[in-house]
């Protein structure tokens, strides 16, 4: 038997999973009532994915940054050989009509930017690389 505490909508609720059963012969058996919960810490926001991974490579830069999620690119900020750094806006990249900066993973110089104004991009695509 496998015990589990689960919370749904505020209300903290003890349960108890019998395994190895094949089919259910009796009704179930549910906690009588919700346990009572003390304060605790709230959870750590979930971290976005890092927009770059350093990538060996040759004349597109080692440092490659991606799409976060699909959308269009509205504005590009920097251009190829330009210094920039971490967390200077390299593009502007519009999705579900939110206008979202995509900024540097870190200080170097632009090798190239993959994409022009008004470009529709997806998920994971290339958007620039620097070195």
């Amino acid at each position: 038997m496998k015990y589990y505490t689960i919370t749904v909508n505020g209300n903290t609720y003890n349960v108890s999973v019998q395994e190895g059963i094949a089919a259910p012969t009796a009704a179930p058996v549910y906690a009588a009532a919700p346990a009572p919960v003390a304060a605790s810490a709230p959870a750590a926001p979930v971290a976005a994915p890092a927009p770059a991974a350093p990538v060996a490579g040759g004349s597109t830069g080692s440092v490659k940054v991606s799409a976060p999620m699909p959308g269009k690119i509205l504005a590009v900020k920097a251009s190829a050989g330009q210094a920039v750094k971490k967390g200077d806006v390299i593009l502007i990249l519009e999705a579900m009509k939110m206008e979202n900066e995509i900024v540097a993973p870190q200080d170097g110089t632009m090798a190239s930017i993959n994409v022009t104004s008004g470009q529709s991009v997806e998920s994971g695509n290339l958007l620039a690389t620097l070195n």
